[in-house]
């Protein structure tokens, strides 16, 4: 009996071996796949690093200084410093960022720096769309927040607003997410990511075209804020530092995001660096 069972584990075994070979073959795939975003959907990039507002994505989306805000340094390469009464930027329209769509999946990060994080005024990092559809980034009372809303179609999504507690004259990396958004809320559809933690989910779906004019570091054209405020025009400056300003029309996923927030760890900084040329150079190529 003895020498029949050890014959038997004797043939078990390479069967064992090359299952779980092909196991961790299937998951380390996966893992790679899951963690390429979709180059073929970025809508825009600003990195501010000679001074201007001009796009460093295939799109050639250029955007349009308003005021004039000051080039310095910033968590990588320049910066654009806003004075939170005059200063932004207005992104023309884009099918891949606000007249196109339906949007089931979006992204929107950036770093950020904000000299008062307790001013009584919302302070709009990023803003696109009107008050029936849109998305808006923006700090307020001590928080961030990330908001998106559909309040038409079959959809008929009112809006919901995540955040998180940040403090001024400090570097943070934002990252809002729609994610496989429906024509109908789903359950935990829009995330806020802080420095590559998913900090807020709420329910939420999918953007329809959204015409109003879009803006950095202020509000072009109408938004909606978890108060419901924010109609208007050149309302809400930023006051403060934005860096690298990246807007696709797919999903980072965690991954993804972490190789955006490298730059906030002193030691990574010189790796981060080089991984984000890399990244410019695979948007060049694409």
């Amino acid at each position: 009996m003895s020498k029949v069972m050890t014959n038997h584990n004797i043939i078990l075994t390479p069967i064992l071996l090359s299952c779980i070979c092909l196991l961790l073959l299937t998951f380390l795939s996966v893992t790679s796949v899951e963690a390429q975003r979709d180059e073929g959907t970025v809508a825009g990039i600003w990195t501010f690093d000679d001074g201007t507002a001009n796009d460093t994505s295939p799109q050639n989306l250029n955007g349009i200084v308003v005021g004039k805000p000051g080039s310095v340094n910033g968590i990588v390469g320049k910066a654009l410093k806003f004075n939170g009464t005059s200063d932004g930027i207005k992104i023309p329209d884009s099918n891949r960022i606000n007249t196109g769509g339906p949007f089931p999946n979006k992204t929107i990060a950036a770093f950020f720096n904000c000299d008062d994080v307790n001013k009584k005024q919302k302070q709009v990092i990023f803003e696109e769309g009107g008050r029936t559809r849109g998305l808006v980034v923006y700090v307020f009372d001590g928080k961030i927040y990330g908001g998106a809303w559909n309040r038409a179609e079959a959809i008929n999504w009112q809006g919901a607003w995540i955040s998180d507690d940040i403090k001024s004259k400090t570097w943070y990396h934002l990252t809002v997410v729609i994610r496989n958004g429906a024509n109908k809320v789903e359950k935990d559809k829009l995330e806020l990511w802080l420095d590559g933690k998913l900090v807020d989910t709420a329910d939420g779906g999918q953007l329809f075209a959204h015409g109003d004019d879009n803006g950095i570091g202020f509000v072009n054209q109408n938004a909606v804020y978890h108060d419901n405020g924010g109609a208007g025009t050149n309302i809400d400056w930023f006051g403060g530092l934005i860096d690298e300003v990246v807007i696709y029309s797919s999903s980072f996923t965690k991954t993804d995001i972490e190789e955006l927030v490298g730059a906030l760890d002193v030691a990574p900084q010189d790796k981060f660096t080089t991984t984000w040329a890399n990244l410019k150079a695979q948007r060049t190529q694409n």
